[in-house]
């Protein structure tokens, strides 16, 4: 029987637009509800010693919503950046922002660096948080740090690149989650998931539950993960 140890879990949390309109809600509010799953789920990755937890926020196509909707997310993004730190030093909680984050405002950047250095000697859990992300561009500023610190062509490897990329240091996900049904990682952790198990629960991300994180766990420690062999 296959025996396999979750330590990255990846989420893509889909569905906050589509869970509100079911409900005749607001786009607004399904970003709410949403946010209150995701501290609803890192608590209980935490519990069930789950050392990474890399979440997908916000894409870089997803400055083509409307302004009202991302000026919430922005609030929403800086909210938990700082109300939220009490919460991850109590808990040993390392938090990384990944993404280009020299394109968020000038106060969210302030709050992500504070972020950063109030968190990174905690061990317990690793939270990456995506935001301005994409995979492609992960890849294209990889290969421009590479460039910059002018690296010889022939000491560029895999080894190289993954020493670039925005989750340099931290293990590849063995399992992704994309909530509401969608079966695409719309250019989530592109090149750290060439080995990833995807699970795909029909619920939308704000009703993600205790129940569906455990069915996925269950599922995966099921999986028989062959890494290109029999």
């Amino acid at each position: 029987m296959p025996n396999n140890q979750l330590k990255h879990l990846a989420i893509i949390m889909d569905g906050n637009r589509r869970w509100a309109k079911s409900k005749g809600l607001s786009t607004i509010e399904g970003h709410s509800k949403g946010g209150d799953t995701f501290k609803k789920i890192c608590k209980l990755c935490f519990e069930r010693d789950i050392k990474i937890l890399t979440v997908y926020a916000f894409s870089v196509e997803n400055w083509n919503r409307t302004k009202k909707e991302i000026g919430y997310l922005m609030k929403l993004f800086k909210k938990v950046t700082t109300e939220n730190l009490k919460y991850f030093k109590k808990n040993n909680i390392k938090v990384n922002i990944i993404g280009k984050i020299s394109d968020l405002s000038k106060d969210l950047q302030e709050a992500v660096r504070n972020l950063h250095n109030a968190t990174k000697d905690y061990t317990d859990l690793i939270l990456n948080i995506a935001i301005n992300y994409g995979g492609r561009v992960e890849i294209v500023d990889a290969i421009k740090r590479i460039v910059k610190n002018k690296i010889p062509l022939e000491k560029i490897d895999e080894k190289t690149v993954s020493e670039n990329i925005y989750t340099a240091d931290i293990q590849d996900p063995e399992l992704i989650i994309r909530t509401s049904g969608e079966q695409r990682l719309s250019g989530f952790l592109l090149w750290q998931s060439p080995y990833s198990e995807l699970y795909f629960p029909k619920v939308c991300w704000p009703d993600f539950s205790e129940k569906d994180l455990d069915e996925a766990i269950e599922w995966f420690n099921n999986r028989k993960r062959r890494f290109g062999g029999d």
